[in-house]
């Protein structure tokens, strides 16, 4: 399956995209492209008709996945701006998250494991001109990352991989369905 899987920091070190680059690694049956934001501007709407390169590119990427994971940070009981600025550019004049099926992680030096930002997050995610859908089964919070996620990228802790799989195997399962209903939707409308 091909995977866009959007690290929400735009931080130079940040768990949650190691968290992605350990996923890429790990599962290695999928083509999961990690998409680093670091370099997208704050969305303005003075842009209308010229959207910078970098969005155009990452509206390519996504829209070309059959799904996409969003690793959002958490600061101060939110997403990052960085990542909300994302989701404007992706839902103003490109649309590559409609009816794509989106699975939402978090990692986190704190306990709650970017809970808050996640639930805003599927808020956002929801709302007209995004329109995801967004998965529900499992959701993966990993707290403490700094003791999980070592120097090189590795998540250590088995508990947590074997989790992961698991959210990610249903994930897949979901995608997959998601997919067939947005074709026979797209169908049906002919």
């Amino acid at each position: 399956m091909k995977i866009a899987a959007i690290a929400g920091s735009n931080a130079n070190h940040s768990y949650n995209r190691m968290l992605l680059e350990f996923m890429a690694r790990h599962f290695s049956d999928d083509d999961i492209d990690v998409i680093d934001i670091r370099q997208v501007p704050m969305f303005n709407e003075d842009y209308k008709g010229k959207i910078p390169e970098v969005v155009a590119d990452i509206d390519r990427r996504v829209a070309s996945a059959d799904a996409v994971i969003i690793a959002s940070p958490e600061y101060n009981h939110s997403i990052t701006s960085a990542l909300k600025s994302l989701v404007e550019w992706l839902s103003y004049e490109v649309h590559p998250l409609q009816d794509k099926p989106v699975m939402i992680i978090g990692a986190s030096t704190h306990d709650q494991g970017a809970s808050r930002s996640q639930v805003q997050l599927r808020d956002i995610l929801i709302s007209p001109g995004v329109n995801a859908y967004i998965f529900q089964n499992e959701e993966f919070f990993m707290s403490d990352a700094a003791s999980i996620i070592d120097e090189e990228g590795n998540i250590t802790n088995e508990t947590t991989i074997h989790f992961l799989e698991k959210c990610v195997r249903e994930f897949k399962h979901y995608a997959k369905a998601i997919n067939r209903m947005v074709v026979e939707k797209k169908e049906g409308n002919k």
